[in-house]
């Protein structure tokens, strides 16, 4: 009898729970292996579903566009200027597709200017502090609290000191390095410090997997940055002897991965127009660490002159029902008729990506997918190999870059979409972080792009088909576990 009764208690709990997650009308995939983690784990499952599962991310989605509602119902934002009528016909469809997604028009900038290494994008993000007289916006995924932290907490508590706002915003686990300690000097200089989604043990509030992976700084409203590059020693030439016993050890181990030496990354700097969107995606994502949303319109000022550049400022993330950077990719490769270079440090593509680089190669685009010759994960790095043998069979070409890690995320397609941004190539860039991107539409920053991809292609070697015959059973079945988990990558 009390068999009976259990099983017709577990029956009653399968059928009402793999009903509730039949209408979160999630991918097949994803929903079947929901059920079976259900069917196999009743109550262990159950627990991971409430706080891992779609539910949970419901829950954070809804929390998130209330933090976008309440920042744009107090900014005055106003209508952007419109563009060129003698635009591209494939310009003018992709940006309504990104607007169509619920991201922002494309805008006029004034100046755009990008920069390949962290030397010259630290001393412009530096000049930009300085300059500033009403606020500076500072966010990031790692703020590393040695040299290169330590050196911007300076010149921010230098701004704060002169009576500039300054409000700093980084991801709980991305800079989980930074301790009370560093952030003292901050704080009693008046500075306004958050970090996004915290995750508290033991009582967990957030999820460890939706993480805010932007690169943002905006100086009184008009100048903006966004890139690749982090607030990371990783990106600066070595101190020399006197260098702490830990960090020679992280030297020594960068070094047997071909990572030693200052990483290769790509950062972009704008001012007009533009300016205002990166400064409402910071904002939003204030709102959502603090609560708090300004109705102050000197966060917003109106352009000083008709910009030359159009700009589109792109986001993602698991608050949205679709995915405007994903989707602005493909579309934009799709229409691509002579080139489309992707250089990206995590290359593990969704089949929507897969699809339209290798179907893009067969109409006879010239495609080449450049990736560091290992990336600082060992599994990300055998699942971008297992997309290899097909991509290489489709036509599209493969380089390896060798000298050090080469963090930049950046495509361009044809003569008139260019993408500089935070998001790789990747499914959590995707679909689980938030990230950012800046659209570059226009031949002259296609161009200052492609000459870099073919600077570093110099220093890559190319990945062939025949080559891959070759390779070892052990790092085939590798590359084949780690593909498993490429959702998850």
């Amino acid at each position: 009898m009390l068999v009976t009764i259990l099983t017709i208690a577990e029956l009653f709990y399968v059928v009402v729970l793999a009903t509730w997650i039949l209408f979160e009308k999630r991918s097949p995939i994803a929903t079947i292996a929901w059920i079976l983690a259900l069917i196999a784990l009743p109550y262990v499952g159950f627990v991971v579903f409430f706080l891992l599962g779609p539910r949970r991310l419901i829950r954070k989605r809804l929390k998130h566009r209330r933090a976008r509602g309440a920042v744009t119902a107090t900014t005055p934002l106003g209508a952007s200027e419109p563009p060129p009528a003698e635009l591209d016909p494939r310009v003018e469809q992709l940006a309504l597709l990104a607007k169509r997604s619920g991201e922002p028009p494309a805008a006029r900038c004034e100046e755009v200017e990008i920069f390949h290494d962290a030397a010259s994008t630290y001393d412009a993000i530096e000049r930009a502090i300085e300059a500033a007289q009403h606020h500076v916006h500072f966010a990031y995924y790692i703020l590393d609290p040695r040299r290169s932290g330590t050196r911007f907490r300076d010149a921010l508590i230098a701004r704060a000191k002169a009576g500039v706002t300054v409000r700093v915003l980084v991801d709980h686990v991305g800079s989980s390095a930074i301790g009370n300690e560093w952030l003292r000097p901050m704080r009693a200089a008046g500075i306004k410090f958050a970090r996004f989604n915290e995750v508290r043990f033991p009582r967990i509030r957030s999820r460890l997997d939706f993480r805010n992976h932007r690169k943002i700084v905006v100086c009184d409203g008009c100048v903006g940055f966004t890139g690749g590059i982090n607030i990371s020693d990783d990106y600066l030439p070595l101190p020399g002897a006197k260098m702490p016993a830990a960090d020679r050890l992280r030297e020594r181990r960068k070094a047997k991965v071909g990572h030693a030496g200052p990483w290769r990354d790509t950062h972009v700097r704008f001012t007009g127009d533009a300016v205002r969107w990166l400064q409402l995606t910071f904002l939003d994502d204030w709102y959502y660490a603090t609560g708090y949303a300004t109705r102050d319109k000197e966060y917003f000022p109106a352009p000083k002159r008709a910009g030359a550049h159009l700009v589109q400022i792109v986001g993602s993330g698991p608050d949205r029902d679709v995915e405007p950077i994903q989707k602005l990719y493909f579309a934009a490769i799709a229409t691509a008729r002579e080139r489309v270079c992707v250089t990206t440090p995590y290359f593990v593509p969704d089949d929507a990506i897969l699809t339209a680089l290798t179907t893009a190669a067969m109409r006879g685009v010239d495609v080449r997918v450049l990736v560091p010759r290992r990336s600082d994960s060992l599994v990300v790095t055998a699942a971008a190999r297992s997309y290899y043998d097909t991509i290489l069979a489709a036509g599209v070409r493969v380089y390896e870059y060798q000298p050090t890690m080469i963090h930049a995320k950046t495509l361009v397609v044809d003569d008139y979409f260019a993408a500089v941004g935070t998001a790789n190539m990747d499914n959590r860039s995707f679909r689980l972080n938030f990230e950012v991107s800046a659209i570059l539409y226009g031949a002259e920053h296609c161009e200052t792009l492609a000459t870099q991809f073919r600077n570093d292609l110099q220093a890559s070697k190319e990945v062939k088909l025949a080559a891959r015959q070759s390779i070892p059973l052990r790092w085939r079945f590798a590359e084949a576990g780690a593909r498993v988990l490429s959702p998850l990558l």
